[in-house]
């Protein structure tokens, strides 16, 4: 193939697996940090090398939030639900639509979730688009659960928006909490949220190639596990009782103590809801076992990230990049420039909550000066991060995991998504900044 089409192909053939990728971009803010003033080659390894373990907790966090949400995903009840929505598309134009505004949806309600529920979601339509005779392009609809994904931050389980909800949090003392009526639940977020979702639905529609590559589904492995315990490990009631304690636990901690919605929250309510969906002590078991398989590049390579965000914050240069992009700044245009820092930034530090340590105290400061509403920075990085993973491989890693693929057959689309959501996010956030 020749002209644009042929070269982007030929670039596509070239970008590195994700873990190639993180290497490549240690070196690349190794380089990058020892351009700062005063930073020796001594100063950017130890910076490194002290940062390797800087998110192992958060890591473990986030393993268990991918564990239980793949399980949850696979329960009988879930893959019945993802059934369903694979049956209602009328032609292949609307399946492509459709699993993107599932993956939407369910990313609403947490990452995890979309991220899992997204790649299910797209081999159930494209299983049913066999079944019609639809000659369905696999990759895209994976990339089109890709896309759904990029309203993550907006919902449920959005990082920067829960920190600064949270008691507790170091920012606290210096600029109060920020309640999520004022972030998440603010009719400006909902209505970005419910366009985004609608753009990166219509655009998955129209990008369907004239040779699509069809689904070659891989043999699902056994969730009948032999096990003692008889049928107290094979009935539901121990599961559904664990399921309710947990539930009493969530409601009296949300509604009685008045604790917020955090990470940890959001894992035990996944949990809480896998419990009860299993069949039994055994089949969850094997939920959690089969789920696994999916974790093993994402904890290989969060220590490099870790490693790059030590550098990114001990040299000073996640600072200069923030703070050169809140000098071009105006009260009405802050939300945007923290827009485009989020997503360079996220490339270096692809922790929502770990950025936003990063970049939150500068661009509330910079609010406070210039008189834009918190809520408005906030939310900026948060969009800029969700709105960059769509091109930093990071996050398709466990995705691409379910799905079976690489991660350029997913890229090619996922790069046009990219531009597309650019543009509607920072007209959306110069227009909340002018007008809002």
């Amino acid at each position: 193939m020749s002209g644009p089409g042929g070269r982007f192909d030929r670039w596509l053939a070239r970008v590195p697996d994700p873990f190639l990728f993180v290497l490549v971009l240690t070196l690349v803010t190794a380089g990058l940090a020892l351009l700062q003033p005063g930073v020796t080659a001594g100063a950017v390894v130890d910076a490194w090398g002290n940062g390797l373990g800087g998110l192992l907790a958060f890591t473990t966090q986030i393993a268990l939030t991918l564990l239980l949400a793949h399980a949850l995903a696979h329960t009988d009840a879930m893959a019945r639900l993802l059934g369903g929505i694979a049956r209602l598309p009328r032609t292949p134009a609307a399946a492509y639509a459709v699993v993107s505004l599932g993956a939407s949806a369910l990313s609403l309600l947490a990452w995890s979730l979309g991220l899992a529920g997204g790649a299910l979601l797209a081999q159930a339509v494209a299983r049913e688009g066999a079944a019609r005779g639809w000659r369905l392009d696999y990759p895209l609809l994976v990339a089109a659960a890709y896309g759904g994904f990029v309203v993550w931050h907006m919902g449920y389980s959005g990082s920067a928006p829960l920190f600064m909800a949270t008691a507790g949090q170091p920012l606290v003392d210096r600029y109060g909490l920020v309640p999520l009526g004022e972030t998440i639940l603010t009719p400006w977020n909902l209505a970005f949220a419910l366009g985004l979702a609608l753009v990166m639905a219509a655009l998955a529609a129209r990008l369907a190639p004239p040779d699509p590559q069809p689904f070659r589904p891989e043999a699902e492995p056994s969730q009948d596990v032999p096990a003692a315990g008889g049928a107290l490990a094979r009935g539901p009631w121990l599961t559904a009782l664990f399921a309710l304690l947990l539930g009493w636990f969530l409601w009296r901690r949300l509604v009685l103590q008045g604790a917020g919605v955090d990470l940890n929250w959001v894992n035990w309510s996944f949990l809480a809801l896998g419990l009860a969906l299993a069949r039994s002590p055994v089949h969850y078991a094997a939920l959690i076992t089969q789920a696994g398989r999916t974790l093993g590049p994402v904890l290989l390579q969060y220590p490099f990230y870790a490693g790059i965000m030590g550098i990114m914050v001990s040299t000073g240069l996640a600072a200069a990049l923030a703070s050169y992009c809140v000098a071009l700044a105006s009260e009405g245009t802050l939300g945007f420039w923290a827009f485009l820092s989020g997503g360079v930034l996220n490339f270096f530090i692809p922790s929502g909550g770990g950025q936003w340590v990063v970049q939150g105290p500068i661009f509330l400061e910079a609010a406070e000066r210039l008189g834009t509403p918190a809520p408005e920075v906030i939310m900026g990085v948060a969009y800029g991060d969700q709105w960059s993973n769509l091109i930093q491989p990071f996050w398709t890693v466990p995705l691409l995991a379910i799905a079976g693929l690489p991660l350029q057959s997913v890229l090619r689309y996922s790069v046009i998504m990219f531009c597309c959501s650019g543009v509607f996010l920072g007209v959306a956030l110069l227009g909340l900044g002018q007008f809002g």
